[in-house]
């Protein structure tokens, strides 16, 4: 084990998932990555539910998810955490940026946008709301800004902020929008390291940016490879988009770590959890997924 060179306070990693449904093979490896780099930098590993989009939550899969980490042998640190416990903190950060003049609410639906999904949002509620009735609330994003990181595992990244446009941080709805409330939860619980799949890396332009706004910590970000077919389509829209198996954990780990491209021995078939994420604390290369956005599946 080894611990990373930062300048602030031991390593803290954690893995957020939605309770939407049974955890599956893209989450697994996104599970098992965040862990694998937790542990093998002596760190802590947190399990937080993003349960805050409540029209997409299916009743039990929370729970369900905690019990197919655990048959995996992926124990959390301390207690998990709950999105929808959260509200008051997220409210704060709402009034925080408001009075800072970083926010403005939008009426614009869905399909007036439609058309400026890939350019971005245009900035049309930005003097004020066009249409009655319900709103979100957008964070301003400044006219001329580019974000600049590097990544742990994808190198330096930059992004044009301003092109991507002005982010929803509190839906139409009311419900409280990821981009913030990621924010506000890593930096309460002290999160450091934040490993997560690379279909998130542009949002992480957006968080720094409001991290920035709020006075909050920015983490180091390592966004993994994400699980695709062998052509490159998505794997939660192919038959093989199916829940991992509990009662196979050796089986599902190996497939992990080897999506992620390290190379488990043929010896750990069969063996318990433990043994499995033994090697793989003890053998992690991040290295293996430098510039690496993308890990197809074996073809069959």
């Amino acid at each position: 084990m080894q611990a990373l060179e930062r300048g602030e306070g031991p390593y803290v990693g954690r893995f957020a998932p939605s309770p939407t449904g049974n955890l599956h093979l893209g989450s697994l490896v996104a599970a098992v990555g965040s862990f694998v780099d937790a542990r093998h930098h002596s760190g802590r590993w947190l399990v937080r539910m993003e349960d805050l989009d409540t029209p997409r939550v299916v009743p039990g899969s929370a729970s369900a998810i905690l019990r197919t980490l655990e048959a995996f042998g992926l124990t959390w640190d301390g207690e998990v955490e709950y999105q929808s416990r959260r509200l008051e903190r997220y409210v704060s950060a709402l009034e925080a940026l408001r009075a800072r003049g970083l926010t403005f609410e939008c009426s614009c639906t869905r399909r007036e946008l439609g058309a400026n999904t890939e350019r971005g949002y245009p900035g049309t509620c930005r003097s004020g709301p066009r249409h009655p009735g319900p709103t979100a609330t957008r964070f301003r994003v400044p006219d001329e800004r580019t974000v600049e990181f590097v990544d742990r595992f994808q190198g330096a990244c930059r992004f044009d902020l301003a092109a991507a446009g002005d982010v929803i941080i509190r839906r139409r709805d009311g419900i409280f929008a990821y981009q913030l409330a990621v924010v506000v939860d890593d930096a309460d619980q002290g999160i450091t390291d934040v490993v997560r799949g690379a279909d998130l890396l542009p949002s992480t332009a957006w968080q720094i940016a409001l991290q920035e706004a709020l006075g909050l910590p920015t983490p180091r970000y390592g966004h993994l490879p994400v699980v695709v077919e062998p052509d490159g389509s998505k794997l939660a829209k192919s038959r093989r988009s199916v829940p991992v198996d509990p009662a196979n954990p050796a089986e599902g780990l190996i497939q992990a770590l080897t999506l992620l491209r390290q190379t488990p021995p043929p010896a750990l078939a069969g063996e318990p959890p433990a043994v499995v994420l033994d090697w793989a604390i003890r053998n992690w290369r991040p290295d293996r997924l430098q510039g690496v956005l993308e890990t197809p599946l074996p073809v069959v």
